[in-house]
């Protein structure tokens, strides 16, 4: 885990502090605090991969009732 000293100025300090959860270290608290602002900020990621193949257009909606189904012989 790095270490890393920084400098907070004290409304940040007080905001971080209320924020904080129950029994949670202040460190802790800020680690959370930044991942939780830094997804926020960075919105929704793009997938790794994208599917393709063939199939029916509802697939991915009814995949269980295909998979439940016995597959036919080509």
């Amino acid at each position: 885990m790095a270490r890393r000293t920084v400098n907070l100025p004290d409304s940040v300090e007080t905001i971080a502090r209320e924020a904080a959860e129950q029994g949670e270290s202040f460190s802790a608290t800020v680690s959370r605090l930044i991942v939780q602002g830094a997804e926020s900020a960075r919105g929704a990621r793009r997938p790794r991969y994208v599917g393709a193949g063939e199939g029916p257009d509802d697939l991915g909606r009814r995949a269980e009732r295909y998979l439940s189904q016995p597959l036919a012989a080509r």
